[in-house]
């Protein structure tokens, strides 16, 4: 193993992942950057972070509504995977299909959308912005809840179309408003009363 493959694989696991020990870039260089690679694409063979862990360290129902005990397992489980390259995608989605606390104010539906989000990360695109659209914290955030017929919002099929997936200059005023009628209706059931 020559000190380019540790460097390569090093850097490697940055981009894909959040870094690794020495140790660990050791084992993998050894393994060679194919294989490397390959672990990361496909890591079914590493068990998931075990739920019962870190729910022993950041309890959900300490603060159900609040954001501390969901931003806690997550960055547990970034610290403490063996699957980088599916903990990376999640922050990558969640980066892209932004939502945030603060309108939300619910760290329960914050967290759901992290499962889903971590379900879908290496999956086919079409399937996860399916998820995304019936996902509660982004029909809340994009005021797709306020889409009903006779008063549609564009607000969603705007920002699906703009930001999402085709980008800017590829759709038109009426593809907006196309979408904003298909997505009307489209909400949820708020699980807790307010």
């Amino acid at each position: 193993m020559s000190t380019n493959d540790t460097a390569l694989i090093a850097h490697l696991m940055r981009r894909a992942g959040f870094g690794a020990r020495f140790d660990e870039i050791e084992a993998l260089a050894a393994k060679g950057y194919d294989a490397t690679v390959d672990w990361l694409l496909n890591p079914v063979s590493e068990p998931e972070t075990d739920d019962d862990i870190t729910l022993r360290f950041t309890p959900m129902h300490v603060e159900p509504q609040g954001f501390a005990g969901p931003a806690s397992r997550w960055l547990y489980r970034i610290l403490n995977t063996r699957r980088p390259l599916e903990e990376k995608m999640t922050l990558f989605w969640h980066c892209v299909f932004a939502t945030g606390f603060s309108k939300l104010n619910s760290g329960t539906a914050m967290w759901r959308q992290y499962e889903m989000l971590h379900a879908y990360a290496m999956g086919n695109f079409r399937d996860l912005l399916l998820q995304l659209s019936k996902d509660p914290a982004m029909i809340y955030w994009l005021d797709n809840c306020d889409n009903h017929d006779g008063t549609p919002n564009e607000n969603y099929g705007r920002e699906l179309m703009e930001l999402f997936s085709m980008g800017i200059g590829n759709y038109t005023e009426d593809d907006v408003k196309t979408a904003a009628r298909a997505f009307t209706g489209w909400t949820y059931t708020d699980p807790l009363p307010r």
